[in-house]
């Protein structure tokens, strides 16, 4: 039996073996391990994924480009169909697709097949709704079996990061593992230590679970909505009665998995009546241009980059020259902070619930381990530090720890 760690994340993906004995995340797309979580249909060939199905889009190749797949998890949309082509697709097999591409790929680089896997997942996929939860478990199980895998168990992804912090471990600890990621933030507390690496059973050494379903495509929908969508008219009014212009097409438009609904022939038709009845037309003939020539994606991809400039930088921009000549809207660590402060404070709140379930107080805390890309924003990073003032923090592979403790999970389950 070969088995793998598999980190099916809402933005990036990884996948790692310990064939050789120490774990290792496989290169899946051009020699990087992280591939982006995406996936392009073309009408004239088969499916793109990660880097290559975004280059695709943005090269203006026809068809259409899917972000943030792993969203759907736990939501309705699982159950509903997509237009992919001439085709209506259940947005499952969207999925199956993709990680079909990534398992195949992989298989290539080790040469030989898969059969076993230890699937990631978040500790809710869905907030307080264990019959939700469990049905987006199943539904991940039965896409994995779909695909190949003959054998599919599941570890919390904030306890595979604790896995993979415990391998540079010297002596007994308890750590609060921090996995922010694109769609989810998940913390465990875990009893660590050299000692405890090889027991069989560690259920006794996790003292705590908890998450919330935030992760970072809410902060680039956050700071959509506050800095670009107001630019097409989200917020502007009607001539006639006062009333907003409706802000479906701007939440739509901010959310990866709804933004091709903007391209629908008939929505543009109906955009073009709006922008008569505007009080500021000149705003509604800009979203129209945009659905007209599908630049929606493409504007999801610079809010999302902006987002990670600021990660590093005090400010940032992005160019819509496409609009007019020169035309760019600025951006500051104080303008995320301002827009997504709520975000990162509902992060920053499951800390104190954490430590409840686990009966300790924050002193009692020797570690916070950081993992997941929006461990990077400043203002979330200082939102989960508050919590556990004078506690020592690690940084982890932001995109690497949860698949690597999840490999390390695999050669125990399977081994």
């Amino acid at each position: 039996m070969s088995a793998c760690g598999l980190d099916f994340g809402t933005s990036n993906t990884t996948l790692g073996t310990s064939d050789a004995g120490a774990p290792k995340l496989v290169a899946l797309e051009d020699g990087n391990v992280t591939i982006p979580s995406a996936i392009f249909y073309s009408p004239v060939r088969i499916p793109e994924i990660g880097r290559a199905a975004i280059a695709a889009y943005i090269d203006g190749v026809d068809g259409r480009l899917m972000r943030s797949i792993k969203s759907v998890l736990g939501s309705s949309l699982i159950d509903e169909r997509t237009v992919l082509g001439r085709e209506r697709a259940p947005f499952r097999r969207v999925i199956a697709d993709y990680l079909r591409i990534v398992k195949a790929r992989a298989e290539k680089e080790i040469g030989h097949e898969l059969t076993a896997v230890v699937h990631g997942r978040p500790v809710h996929f869905v907030d307080g709704d264990e019959t939700g939860d469990k049905k987006a478990e199943d539904a991940l199980k039965k896409i994995a079996k779909e695909i190949g895998f003959k054998h599919v168990l599941f570890q919390y992804e904030p306890i595979a990061a604790a896995l993979d912090y415990e391998q540079r471990v010297t002596h007994e600890e308890i750590a609060l593992i921090a996995d922010i990621g694109g769609g989810t933030s998940d913390f465990s507390i875990v009893r660590l230590g050299p000692d405890r690496r090889a027991k069989p059973d560690r259920a006794h050494d996790i003292l705590a679970n908890d998450g919330v379903r935030i992760g970072g495509t809410d902060f680039d929908r956050k700071l959509s909505l506050e800095k670009l969508m107001p630019l097409f008219g989200f917020g502007s009014e009607m001539k006639r009665d006062g009333l907003g212009v409706p802000n479906g097409y701007f939440h739509d438009l901010a959310t990866w998995h709804s933004i091709n609904r903007l391209y629908d022939p008939k929505l543009i038709r109906q955009l073009h009546d709006v922008e008569k009845e505007a009080a500021e037309p000149h705003l509604i003939a800009r979203l129209i241009k945009l659905a007209e020539e599908r630049r929606g994606h493409a504007l999801a991809g610079q809010v999302e980059a902006a987002k990670i400039a600021l990660s590093d930088e005090p400010e940032t921009e992005i160019a819509l020259d496409w609009l007019e000549a020169g035309f760019a809207v600025g951006m500051t660590q104080d303008d995320l902070a301002r827009g997504t402060s709520a975000l990162a404070d509902a992060i920053g709140a499951r800390i104190k619930t954490c430590l409840d379930h686990a009966g300790l107080s924050a002193d009692k805390i020797d570690a916070l381990f950081l993992t997941g890309g929006s461990t990077k924003l400043v203002h979330v990073r200082a939102a989960i530090a508050v919590k556990l003032p004078g506690t020592k923090i690690v940084e982890g592979d932001i995109f690497g720890s949860v698949g690597t403790g999840l490999t390390l999970e695999a050669g125990r389950r399977f081994s």
